[in-house]
């Protein structure tokens, strides 16, 4: 008997540690936060626990990585897909991630544009029955210690209606909080600033680098360490003013990816 557990015991033993480095490399992380590198498009990826957000799906050239990734993740389920506005930057690889994934529910704004990658995206939801939530107003998202807010306008804007229709995603987990603009102008910007508190960590900043009037007041208003552009380019004065602030400058095309993850 003392011989058969000197045997087993050590082997007790080697299979725990195992298992413990097992799940402390791929559990340690409950909260993971990818920023693609999708061109001068959006894409974002969160997982928490056992659900998956994806928030824009960049161009329709880009689902291939989209896709690479989720299947590297063991992903087949994406339980919340949020598109911001329907520029094809932003929609365009939308239509095959619906098509060949099952989808929980899909978040989108209250104005349409007409392209091909729209279409695409309104028969791959009809092929599936789904019907989108067309966000007005606040609309959250809570999973145990992941708070979001994903917040649509509430009228039509005048001005460049597609950008400033765009859903704005705040992500708030522990003491991390992230903020998504999507493409929102000085108006849309201009409302959410006036109407939405608190403070965020990191912000993606709306059209990819180009600078608008509500900048200052969005970095004021939310007192982010960091900011991130879905381009490798940034007008002089959005620059001047991130400087001047001390901010972190992430561009996605810098990297394949931004992770930001937290136990």
């Amino acid at each position: 008997m003392k011989r058969f557990l000197m045997i087993i015991v050590p082997i007790i033993l080697v299979v725990i540690v195992l298992v413990g480095v097992h799940m402390y490399f791929n559990n340690v992380h409950n909260f993971n936060l990818y920023v693609f590198n999708a061109g001068k498009a959006d894409s974002a990826l969160l997982t928490y626990k056992d659900k998956t957000i994806i928030i824009d799906c960049g161009e329709k050239e880009f689902f291939n990585t989209l896709d690479k990734k989720l299947k590297k993740s063991n992903i087949e389920t994406i339980d919340y897909l949020i598109i911001t506005h329907f520029d094809k930057d932003h929609v365009g690889g939308a239509a095959k991630l619906i098509s060949r994934y099952k989808i929980g529910n899909i978040y989108q704004t209250n104005t349409t544009k007409e392209s091909e990658e729209y279409t695409n995206f309104v028969q791959a939801i009809n092929k599936k029955n789904i019907t989108p939530i067309t966000v007005k107003g606040d609309m959250n998202i809570d999973i145990d210690d992941l708070h979001i807010v994903i917040n649509g306008p509430d009228k039509i804007y005048g001005v460049d209606e597609s950008n400033n229709s765009s859903l704005i995603t705040s992500i708030k987990y522990k003491n991390k909080s992230y903020l998504f603009m999507g493409d929102a102008l000085n108006e849309r910007m201009k409302d959410y600033i006036s109407t939405h508190d608190g403070k965020y960590n990191i912000i993606k900043f709306p059209h990819h680098g180009d600078y608008m009037k509500q900048d200052e007041k969005l970095i004021e208003k939310y007192n982010p360490k960091g900011v991130i552009v879905s381009s490798n380019y940034i007008d002089d004065k959005l620059k001047e003013l991130i400087d001047s602030k001390k901010l972190t400058l992430y561009y996605t095309n810098d990297a394949d990816a931004y992770k930001f993850e937290e136990a």
